[in-house]
């Protein structure tokens, strides 16, 4: 977690004037997460215990601004309701110094190596304390024996102090081959991760450095690896490294992917190529749940806040997603989708309230009425005799009924380009060159894919079952709630749609 680009992306972004303390509701998502109040940053700590989905998460438990960084926590069964619960790890201020309690990761020692359980397997909690009188990051670790709770801290902290100002973000796991602890841990200035192993959770050695790789372009942080099926083969598993950082658009998420024996991590790419974990502005710092069930890959990720100011809470998480791994004529890529934990519940979710057509011709425009802008919608548009179809969403209108806003989300064939296009809606809310965002990819047998999440004031669009993803943040009128489909230079077909209201009534 990046101190300094969060206070400078802070300063510029917020306004702390009266008008900015007033609520706003029309933009607070209705599932995806957020704090009840104040500020909120990377996820932290994610694991599943008991049934439940954990997340921690840095928080201000003061005010609506970064700062005083602490655990919050939350839990869940389903990945949309959570129920809040206090503070878990923190802040903690002596005469001498301040602890801010940085990002990290969570695992249950379920044969109790660490000793620190009492009756039962203990959480042990790994994260960077940060001190900013003395410029020094260090990890360091808590446990709780009352799940997850309330954490004590381990009174031979620091595990690993290397006297650096910039040493962050520890996500420990197992890895079963080498019968070890892992960690990594980002060298932020250095561009590179460093590994490190334990038998015991407490005592940590040095296995290697990985770096130098990739985008350079700023400070990484919040590095995680994890294992992927290729093709679905679990005889062929590679493994993805990924790394937070700032690029061009603003919050980036790289990944590699290669071969990791438990002490070196092989790139099989070229050094020199950034793979994207997200094609938009907003996604950031993710890390994937612990313990999961039936081995699943679940990312989670903080969708950094935009240009607006939301109160009395600010900042949320991006929807969790399912990880895979697919062979694509360019090599072994990535690919995501919404969550099957929450994609089989859509319409308990929505509580059967779904708009479902299939092969509708659209030729220029055609209304589909009104949406309240907490939708999940998928659609595969037909694309053999149009160059670009989609969607134009968060429509508003002048009392003529002209609309005078939108949101356009489509595929330009003759691109073969993925595009949110915001430029008639968030001009001088969004940096102008995050108005138009894009992402390569070609259509299969004539045909795109495309799901779409907005949730008041985040957009999440999957192209081809997520194979690329741009998210991003924006800020639509209450009044809105427009939805047309679109074809241009020629009819497209709506092969299939699918329209899921998740807005809380």
């Amino acid at each position: 977690m990046s101190r300094t680009k969060y206070i400078l992306s802070i300063l510029m972004a917020c306004s702390l004037s009266i008008s900015a303390q007033q609520a706003t509701p029309q933009w607070r998502p209705n599932y995806h997460f957020t704090a009840p109040t104040n500020w909120l940053n990377d996820p932290n700590g994610l694991i599943y215990l008991n049934g439940e989905y954990h997340l921690y998460y840095q928080y201000n438990p003061f005010e609506n601004k970064w700062g005083h960084m602490s655990w919050g926590h939350a839990k869940s069964k389903d990945l949309v309701n959570w129920e809040h619960l206090p503070v878990a790890i923190p802040e903690k201020i002596t005469k001498d110094t301040t602890t801010m309690i940085f990002s990290g990761s969570a695992v249950l020692d379920k044969q109790n190596v660490s000793g620190l359980g009492k009756d039962k397997a203990p959480i042990l909690a790994f994260y960077t304390a940060d001190l900013p009188k003395q410029h020094n990051e260090s990890q360091y670790m808590a446990y709780s024996n009352d799940d997850g709770l309330t954490f004590t801290d381990y009174t031979k902290n620091p595990i690993i102090d290397l006297n650096k100002k910039d040493f962050r973000d520890p996500n420990v796991w197992w890895h079963d081959a080498s019968k070890q602890w892992i960690m990594t841990v980002a060298m932020v200035d250095e561009h590179q991760v460093r590994f490190y192993g334990s038998k015991n959770l407490k005592d940590w050695a040095i296995l290697s450095d990985f770096g130098k790789q990739g985008n350079q372009g700023s400070g990484w942080e919040c590095p995680f690896i994890v294992p992927l099926a290729v093709d679905g083969n679990k005889n062929n598993t590679k493994w993805v490294l990924m790394i937070s950082l700032f690029g061009p658009k603003g919050p980036t998420m790289q990944y590699f992917v290669g071969d990791f024996d438990g002490k070196i991590f092989k790139n099989d790419n070229d050094g020199q190529l950034t793979l994207l974990v997200d094609d938009g502005d907003s996604f950031y710092a993710a890390i994937p749940w612990n313990n999961a069930p039936n081995d699943k890959r679940i990312l989670l990720g903080w969708l950094q806040p935009g240009g607006k100011e939301t109160f009395p809470w600010k900042g949320q998480m991006s929807i969790p997603r399912d990880l895979t791994l697919k062979t694509m004529p360019d090599g072994v890529r990535l690919f995501q989708q919404p969550s099957s934990v929450i994609a089989n519940n859509l319409r308990k979710l929505a509580q059967n309230r779904v708009i479902s057509k299939q092969n509708l011709v659209v030729s220029g425009e055609l209304k589909l009425g009104e949406i309240i802008n907490a939708n999940w919608i998928e659609a595969e548009f037909d694309l053999s005799n149009a160059k670009n179809s989609g969607f134009k969403l968060a429509q508003l209108k002048d009392g003529q009924g002209k609309v005078i806003k939108e949101i356009e989300v489509g595929y330009r064939a003759d691109k073969n380009e993925l595009y949110v296009d915001c430029s008639r809606s968030e001009k001088g809310i969004k940096n102008d060159k995050n108005i138009i965002q894009t992402a390569k990819i070609n259509p299969i047998n004539g045909k795109v894919k495309i799901q779409i999440l907005i949730d008041k004031s985040s957009l999440e669009v999957f192209g081809n079952g997520g194979e690329k993803v741009i998210s991003t943040m924006i800020f639509p009128d209450e009044k809105a709630t427009g939805i047309t489909a679109f074809s241009k230079d020629g009819k497209s077909a709506l092969s299939s749609l699918k329209i899921w209201d998740l807005s809380k009534k």
